[in-house]
C-alpha cells in the first residue's frame, strides 16, 4: 500500500509502521516539518528517495500528496473480540454499514478517535476498506483507531448484545439522541450514504436514534451525522465518568 501526506506519514512513524521506502519531493525549499520527517526516517534507516512532483503523482495516483509518500504493508485490521477483551470500561463502538466513500470513512475515523470511540467495525464486503485515500482524509488517525473488518454485521450486533452492549441504529426517524441513555456500553450503526442502515440490522438493534433537527430536511452527510452523534455521546459519558 502507498500512503501519502505529511500527517499520514508522521502518524505511521509514531505508530512504528514498517516503511519499505519513502518518496519525498526533491526541493531545496522544503519546510522544517518535512526536514524533520526526513531526519526521523533516516534515523531508523528507511530508504528516502528524492523524486519530482510528477513521480509522486504517479506513485500516489493523487495530486494531494503534499510532497511525500511511503510504501507500507496493507492496513492491519484487529479482531473485534481482541479489542473488547482489552477494554476496562464501558465500550463505545461504531459500526459502519456499507459506508462507501473514502472521504466519509476518513472523516468518521477522525471524529471517532477524537470522541473516544474504542472500536470501528466495518463489513468485509460492500463497504469502503482502509485505503490510501481513507488514511489521507483521516490525517493518519486510522493508525491509532482500532478498526475491525467482520464478515457478518448481523452477527456482530448479536454478539455485542450478548455482551451487554446496547446497539442503536442511526436513522432520520428514530428517537432523539438526547432521549437515549448513552452512559453505559453502547454501539451506534451508521448506514450507507444512499440507503442508510439495512432493515435487518435495524430490526436487530435495541432501538433507532436520530439527531433532532430545527428544520425539516432529508438527511445529513453520514460523516457529519457520525460527528454530531459521537461528540454528544462523548459529553454524556464524560459527565458520568467525572
Amino acid at each position: 500500500m502507498i500512503i501519502y501526506g505529511r500527517n499520514v506519514v508522521k502518524e505511521a512513524l509514531n505508530a512504528k509502521i514498517h516503511m519499505n521506502r519513502v518518496y519525498m519531493i526533491d526541493s531545496k525549499r522544503i519546510s522544517q516539518e518535512m526536514k524533520q520527517i526526513e531526519n526521523d526516517l533516516r534515523h531508523i534507516h528507511v530508504t528516502v528517495e528524492k523524486v519530482d512532483s510528477r513521480r509522486l503523482e504517479a506513485v500516489t495516483h493523487s495530486k494531494d500528496h503534499q510532497g511525500i509518500a511511503a510504501k507500507v504493508k496493507d492496513y492491519k485490521y484487529l479482531k473485534m473480540s481482541d479489542v473488547l477483551d482489552k477494554i476496562d470500561h464501558s465500550p463505545f463502538i461504531v459500526i459502519l454499514d456499507r459506508v462507501q466513500d473514502p472521504h466519509n470513512f476518513g472523516a468518521i475515523i477522525r471524529s471517532a478517535y477524537g470522541a473516544g470511540v474504542d472500536l470501528i467495525v466495518i463489513p468485509e464486503r460492500g463497504g469502503c476498506p482502509v485505503t490510501p485515500a481513507v488514511l489521507k482524509t483521516s490525517a493518519g488517525y486510522a493508525f491509532k483507531m482500532p478498526i475491525s473488518m467482520e464478515v457478518n454485521l448481523t452477527r456482530v450486533v448479536e454478539d455485542l448484545k450478548k455482551q451487554g452492549v446496547w446497539v442503536y441504529s442511526a436513522t432520520m426517524d428514530g428517537k432523539a439522541y438526547d432521549k437515549v441513555d448513552m452512559k453505559g456500553p453502547i454501539a451506534f450503526i451508521f448506514g450507507n450514504e444512499g440507503e442508510g442502515v439495512r432493515k435487518l440490522l435495524k430490526e436487530k438493534s435495541d432501538g433507532v436514534v436520530s439527531i433532532p433537527m430545527d428544520r425539516k430536511m432529508n438527511s445529513l452527510n453520514v460523516s457529519v451525522s457520525v460527528a454530531v452523534m459521537l461528540f454528544h455521546a462523548m459529553e454524556v459519558r464524560k459527565n458520568v465518568d467525572s
